[in-house]
C-alpha cells in the first residue's frame, strides 16, 4: 500500500501536461521525452496513444513517465508517426488505471485521442444530463463529458463535433486530440492553461510548455491563442477561433510555480519573471538580514532575485534530498516524526548565528513552513523571518489546480501576523498582489488590463462555478478492480 505523507504535502499540486505529434517517425520517442520534460505537471500517472494510418496503439501506467516509457519495447510497441501524450495530476477522478489519459474512443468518423490539461466547472451538472441520455461512463474524469459530448452531436465532421462540445463546457482547458487523419489543439476562451506550437523537421507539435520542445530539439512556433482551436492535418496548420472572444485571465501562478523556470510563458521567460518577483519583494518588505536563503526548489530564483536586490548573500542554506518521493512504503507512522527532514536539511554551517530570509513561493496550510522555520532554528540561526512570492493564497482553485478546501487556507483563517507566530517566524510577508502584477508585466488589475487569473488569491473567479455553486458533489466511482 501506498500513502501520502502531508508533512511533504503542503504544496499546491500541478495540474496536467499535454505533448501532441504529428508525422514523424519517432512520434512515441518523441512523446515520451516531452512528457519527460513535462513531468513536474503531474507524476501521479502518463499515458501515450499513436497511430500508424490503420490502428491506434495506447500504453498507459500510474507512475512518472521513466519508470513507465524508457523502455524500447514499450515505445517500439507505440506505432505510428503521429501521437499524443498525457502526465496526470488528478484535479478530477480517483488516481486510477481507467482516469489515465489520453482518453480513446472509436466514433463514426475514425477513432479519437484526447488529453486534456484544466477542470471543468461544470463537469458533474454535464455528466448528470449525459446519463439521462444513456451515456455509460467508464471513468470519473470531466474529460469524458467532452468525449461523449462530441459522441451525441449531430454534426459530421470531427472538427465541427469538437466546437459544438467546447460551447456547452465551463472551465479551463487545453486540449490535444488525435484522429485518423489530424492532431487538434484548444485553449479555454480565457486561456487559463498554456498551450504552445511548435515544429521539428516537418513535423508540428502541440505542447504546454516550451521545454518540451527544447528536450527534443523542436523549434517554438507560437503559442496557441485563447479560443483557438489549431488543426494539424497533411495540409499543414490551420486555425480557427469559433467562440466569443473573451478577455484573456492566464494562471498568474504559472509565473510563481507551475511552470518550468526554463520555459517560455506568454514570450516571457519564467526563470526571469521569477527573479522580478524576488525583486520586488525584496523591495516590498526587506529586513537586515545576513543571508538570503531559498525553500528549495521552488523559492530559488524568488531569493536569487531577491538577494541581488537586497545586496545581501544568498546561500543554499537547505539542502533537498532530490530522492524523497511524493509516497512511502507503509507504515508511513513510523517514519512521520522524522517530518520536513526527508525532504529538506538545514546547513549548519551557513546558518548558525545568522539572521535569515527564507524564501519560499506560497503557503498552503502552513505544516511545512511550520517545520522548516523550526528546522532553520535548530541549525542556530538567530533570527528567521520568511518572504513568499505570491500574495497570499486566500481561496481554492477550481480550473486544474488542486488546492485545499477554504477551509484549510492558512491565509483564509488567519491575517499575516497571525500566521507568523503560527509558523514560528520572527517576521512573515507576502509579496502584494500590485508587485506581483509589476514583476509578470501586466498592466493593471482594471478591467480590460486585468490579463490574468488570480481567483486563489482575489477570490475573483472568471469562469461561471457551475458545479460548486450546485452543492456537494457526490462520489461517481462505484466499481474498483484489482488493477486499479
Amino acid at each position: 500500500m501506498m500513502t501520502t505523507t502531508p508533512i511533504l504535502d503542503d504544496h499546491f499540486h500541478d495540474e496536467c501536461g499535454v505533448f501532441g505529434v504529428f508525422r514523424h517517425k519517432d512520434s512515441a520517442a518523441h512523446t515520451a521525452l516531452g512528457l519527460h520534460a513535462l513531468q513536474h505537471r503531474g507524476q501521479e500517472a502518463a499515458g501515450i496513444v499513436t497511430f500508424d494510418g490503420k490502428h491506434f496503439h495506447n500504453h498507459r501506467s500510474l507512475g512518472l513517465v521513466g519508470d513507465n516509457f524508457s523502455s524500447a519495447a514499450v515505445i517500439g510497441r507505440l506505432r505510428g508517426d503521429s501521437a499524443v501524450g498525457h502526465n496526470r495530476y488528478s484535479t478530477s477522478g480517483e488516481t486510477v488505471l481507467r482516469n489515465v489519459q489520453p482518453i480513446f474512443a472509436d466514433f463514426e468518423f475514425g477513432g479519437l485521442a484526447i488529453g486534456h490539461n484544466g477542470n471543468l466547472t461544470n463537469a458533474y451538472a454535464l455528466r448528470k444530463q449525459l446519463v439521462r441520455r444513456g451515456c455509460i461512463f467508464q471513468s470519473t474524469m470531466d474529460t469524458e463529458i467532452i468525449v461523449h459530448l462530441i459522441a451525441i452531436s449531430e454534426y459530421s465532421t470531427v472538427v465541427d463535433r469538437m466546437i459544438d462540445a467546447l460551447r456547452q463546457l465551463e472551465g479551463a482547458y487545453s486540449i490535444v486530440a488525435l484522429t485518423n487523419d489530424a492532431l487538434i489543439g484548444v485553449r479555454d476562451p480565457m486561456g487559463v492553461r498554456p498551450l504552445v506550437l511548435g515544429r521539428i523537421d516537418n513535423a508540428h507539435i502541440l505542447c504546454s510548455e516550451t521545454c518540451a520542445l527544447d528536450i527534443i530539439g523542436a523549434e517554438f512556433v507560437r503559442n496557441v491563442d485563447p479560443g483557438e482551436i489549431v488543426i494539424i492535418d497533411d495540409d499543414g496548420v490551420r486555425s480557427i477561433k469559433p467562440f466569443t472572444k473573451q478577455p484573456q485571465r492566464f494562471c498568474i501562478f504559472e509565473y510563481i510555480y507551475f511552470a518550468r523556470p526554463d520555459s517560455m510563458m506568454d514570450n516571457k521567460n519564467v526563470y526571469d519573471v521569477r527573479l522580478r518577483i524576488g525583486a520586488e519583494l525584496a523591495r516590498e518588505s526587506h529586513v537586515e538580514a545576513d543571508i538570503i536563503v531559498p525553500v528549495p526548489d521552488s523559492g530559488v530564483p524568488a531569493a536569487i532575485g531577491y538577494a541581488a536586490e537586497a545586496n545581501v548573500p544568498f546561500g543554499l542554506g537547505i539542502i533537498r534530498n532530490h530522492y524523497v518521493g511524493r509516497t512511502f512504503i507503509e507504515p508511513a507512522d513510523q517514519i512521520r516524526h522524522l517530518g520536513v527532514r526527508l525532504k529538506h536539511n538545514a546547513n549548519r554551517g551557513l546558518l548558525e548565528g545568522k539572521n535569515v530570509i527564507l524564501v519560499d513561493d506560497s503557503i498552503v496550510r502552513g505544516t511545512t513552513s511550520e517545520k522548516i522555520v523550526a528546522m532553520v532554528r535548530g541549525a542556530g540561526a538567530r533570527e528567521v523571518h520568511m518572504r513568499i512570492s505570491s500574495p497570499p493564497t486566500t481561496n481554492s482553485c477550481f480550473y486544474g489546480i488542486d488546492t485545499p478546501k477554504q477551509e484549510d487556507l492558512l491565509a483564509s483563517n488567519m491575517d499575516v501576523e497571525a500566521m507568523a507566530r503560527h509558523i514560528g517566524a520572527d517576521s512573515l510577508a507576502f509579496i502584494s498582489m500590485n508587485g506581483l502584477y509589476n514583476a509578470v508585466g501586466g498592466s493593471g488589475r482594471a478591467g480590460e488590463d486585468r490579463l490574468y487569473c488570480d481567483a486563489c488569491f482575489s477570490g475573483e473567479y472568471p469562469i461561471e462555478l457551475t458545479d460548486q455553486n450546485g452543492g456537494p458533489i457526490p462520489a461517481q466511482l462505484s466499481l474498483l478492480t484489482e488493477q486499479d
